[in-house]
């Protein structure tokens, strides 16, 4: 018999996912439901498990946003030191750095998705990130020379990786690596199958927009997730979602935008034009895992509905849902079996 259905939601940057369960009596020798969060990542990481005692809970908790410190120090763009920034120290001087397997692996999978979206998502796009974020903050916008100069520096076909040595070289000076559309789902698998490792199946990882879940809670069919409308992303869910043992990752201007001179610029950046998108929407994609809905999310925002529904097209597992804001109202589109994972 089911209990009370509990609804819980905040503004996690770009985020328009909200959380829903619905609680159940505990049978025997059932394990606990414990919820934690932190913030990490510019964000607030929430973690939800199930075990047989507080102890061990908080035990499991502990390290898993121990682990989650490990990996904002591989990929942070904001931290000076981090394995990231130091790599990018070494763009344009033919110097192939070995790196962890970690940052490694995502890189390599950056690759072939820039690669299958035809650039549309691009881990170089980190100089032309940085200047649009100067813009979103003064309210200026860039200046063509500015563009022109970032693009100069952009470009995943830049990037060489040896699969035998696992080194990355950057060969372009002045290559920034941004792993805003992609680290946060892998993160998220990471810590999820960290988890599992540790013995703990039943968990949902929550990093922003990034949604890691694991076996279904105990008496259920799997975790509830809601996605909120684009008009309202605070109001009440418009879809309601039943997923275990798979990723969902929402992309979007919900939260991150800027307007200047009556025009609206998202953070999310088109690689090839240099400019914050224009088109107001928000894409959510689930996945088999993370690190896949992340990036997939990022790339079907930039290339639209049409052009982004035949990136996932007879791919397993993966499914997209659109919504773009129109002077109409909102517009869904979606893909041919988004909906097998809607709640009945």
């Amino acid at each position: 018999m089911d209990g009370m259905a509990t609804q819980k939601w905040r503004r996690l940057g770009s985020l328009i996912v909200i959380l829903i369960w619905t609680s159940t009596p505990a049978p025997a020798r059932s394990q606990e439901r414990f919820q934690f969060a932190e913030p990490h990542l510019g964000t607030i990481v929430e973690i939800t498990l199930y075990a047989s005692e507080e102890t061990v809970a908080n035990d499991a908790a502990k390290a898993a946003f121990a682990r989650i410190k490990e990996l904002d120090q591989i990929f942070s763009d904001y931290k000076s030191d981090s394995e990231t920034m130091r790599l990018c120290e070494t763009a344009g001087s033919g110097q192939a750095v070995k790196v962890s397997p970690e940052l490694f692996y995502v890189i390599r999978r950056s690759l072939e998705i820039s690669e299958k979206s035809n650039g549309a998502f691009d881990v170089t796009v980190g100089p032309l990130v940085q200047i649009w974020r100067r813009a979103r903050k003064q309210k200026i916008l860039p200046t063509d020379d500015e563009i022109k100069i970032a693009k100069a520096s952009v470009g995943w076909k830049l990037v060489k990786i040896d699969e035998a040595t696992q080194s990355v070289e950057l060969k372009q000076t002045g290559m920034r690596l941004d792993f805003g559309g992609i680290a946060k789902g892998f993160i998220a698998q990471n810590v999820s199958q960290f988890l599992r490792e540790k013995g703990h199946r039943q968990t949902l990882v929550v990093v922003a927009g990034d949604i890691v879940a694991g076996d279904a809670p105990p008496n259920t069919a799997g975790w509830k997730v809601g996605v909120a409308p684009l008009d309202r992303p605070n109001g009440a869910v418009s879809r309601l979602l039943l997923l275990k043992n798979i990723a969902i990752s929402t992309s979007g201007d919900a939260f991150q935008f800027a307007e200047i001179k009556g025009v609206r610029y998202s953070h999310i950046v088109d690689p090839q034009t240099g400019i914050g998108l224009t088109q107001r929407s928000s894409v959510t994609v689930v996945a088999e895992d993370g690190t896949t809905a992340d990036a997939l999310a990022t790339a079907i925002c930039v290339l639209g509905p049409e052009q982004g529904l035949k990136l996932i097209e007879g791919r397993d597992r993966i499914e997209a849902l659109i919504v773009l804001a129109t002077d109409d109202g909102p517009r869904v589109v979606e893909s041919k079996s988004f909906r097998s994972y809607e709640r009945n």
